[in-house]
């Protein structure tokens, strides 16, 4: 038998519950609903199939031998997607959370904030992924990627976070106090940029510098060119809401901003999230919150 050609689930589960109790109002009883809705399914049942599942010849409903025969069935069915079930949902619990995103934002943003999801949720295992590769939520059993563009990836479903341009920065060490007229100027001084991006000659070639970076490129994680920002080691892009505070210390200049993207998203798959993941997304929904940022 094909199963387009099953009887409908909601007779088989009256039946099973009757088969299991005994009786028409304890079925009904066990799936919150009348015994008459009980007896309705069951004789759409018999309808269904052509045959005498009960004897209705006494005081009380008794199985015939077909009925029986199919009460086993269904009930070794029903037991066998209810383990079956039991194990994924269990499986899938304990698999760590999957988070993709850049190292920069991991340290700049997320880690910081991390000990609250922790206190919160403490059943909730983890495995950030600190890469600035894109990578295919519907591959790999990534569970929720944070990243930064216009929001607009097909496939998924975005939600903007921090809302922040990208700056191009120095150290005072590096660049000096004095003004920085032209993009052009940035050629004559040592980059850096996080690997496995394009920023800094994406940001000059758009400004119309092609002759490249005389004193050099220099690729690093996120979290380290923000060290070596700092420390003078070269000119860097950076989301501004990670170095907030190093601007308004004077640690990093201003030198040009980049306003061509929206900021950071909270980037999941389309449809129902597991439980693990649904809570990240309303806790970081929540941080991204203005009264859920930290004092800097």
């Amino acid at each position: 038998m094909e199963w387009r050609t099953l009887p409908p689930l909601s007779a088989l589960r009256a039946f099973a519950a009757f088969a299991q109790t005994g009786s028409v109002v304890d079925a009904g009883t066990r799936l919150n609903v009348s015994h008459a809705a009980i007896s309705q399914q069951l004789r759409a049942l018999e309808a269904h199939l052509g045959l005498a599942l009960f004897d209705r010849s006494g005081r009380a409903l008794v199985l015939t031998v077909e009925g029986q025969r199919l009460a086993e069935a269904v009930m070794a069915g029903f037991e066998t997607i209810g383990r079956v079930v039991a194990q994924l949902t269990s499986d899938d619990a304990d698999r760590p959370l999957r988070i993709t995103t850049t190292a920069s934002f991991a340290s700049g943003w997320l880690m910081p904030r991390l000990g609250d999801f922790r206190q919160r949720h403490p059943g909730i295992s983890l495995s950030i992924d600190p890469s600035p590769d894109v990578l295919d939520l519907a591959l790999g059993g990534i569970d929720v990627a944070l990243r930064y563009g216009r929001g607009d990836w097909p496939g998924v479903v975005s939600r903007l976070l921090v809302s922040t341009p990208v700056v191009v920065v120095a150290s005072p060490k590096l660049v000096g106090t004095g003004p920085i007229a032209t993009v052009a100027e940035l050629a004559d001084y040592p980059w850096l940029q996080e690997i496995g991006t394009t920023e800094a000659t994406a940001f000059l070639q758009r400004n119309g510098v092609t002759r490249g970076m005389r004193k050099g490129l220099t690729s690093l994680p996120g979290n380290l060119m923000i060290d070596a920002a700092r420390d003078g080691q070269g000119v860097a892009t950076l989301a501004r809401a990670f170095i907030e505070a190093d601007i308004a210390a004077g640690r990093l200049r201003v030198l040009f901003a980049d306003d061509a993207r929206d900021g950071y998203f909270l980037v999941t798959p389309p449809g129902v999230l597991r439980p693990a993941a649904k809570a990240f997304a309303n806790w970081v929904a929540r941080q991204a919150e203005p009264r859920a940022m930290p004092e800097s």
